[in-house]
């Protein structure tokens, strides 16, 4: 179906700039270690870097991992189940909780807007860097979730329909 083409699309783009993520923080974490251990003077910028990547890392992460179903789920009862019924209850969850996750994708807007517009900074260190990019990734990160679980909402509605789990992306 291409509708759940269209919404996977920015996930898979920001799943893989989420993976590429991890080679600054590893280098943060390095130069870090290597300043603070070997010569002695810690840098006032790892820590802010490092929370910083990390939470960018997990928030455009984490539709990609519901979309490749790497989400901690139960699915001991499920498996048992046919396809169908399956998907009847992954249906209802995705409606219980697609309007909670509407709810914090917005207001994660204002949070991030709210920062840019006052030009909020961290006061974690002495480097005190701006805020609203984090804001941002923060917002960016639950809207590619929404457009997942619309997708996923789709995939489930498709095979409570026809009966058969099929690769619908």
């Amino acid at each position: 179906m291409i509708l759940i083409k269209l919404l996977e699309m920015p996930t898979r783009f920001f799943g893989g700039i989420a993976a590429l993520l991890i080679i600054p923080l590893i280098g943060a974490l390095i130069v870090e270690v290597f300043s603070r251990h070997i010569l002695g003077t810690p840098t006032v910028w790892a820590f802010e870097i490092s929370y910083m990547v990390m939470g960018t890392l997990f928030v455009l992460g984490m539709a990609n991992a519901l979309r490749l179903k790497q989400h901690v789920s139960v699915d001991l009862l499920t498996m048992k189940m046919s396809p169908r019924v399956a998907s009847s209850i992954r249906v209802v969850f995705y409606i219980m909780l697609l309007p909670i996750i509407i709810w914090l994708t917005w207001e994660l807007a204002h949070y991030f807007y709210e920062a840019y517009e006052s030009g909020e900074r961290s006061g974690r260190s002495a480097w005190n860097p701006i805020v609203w990019p984090i804001y941002f990734t923060w917002f960016l990160g639950f809207l590619l979730l929404v457009m997942q679980l619309v997708a996923e909402l789709l995939k489930a509605i498709l095979t409570m329909i026809s009966g058969k789990e099929d690769d619908f992306a």
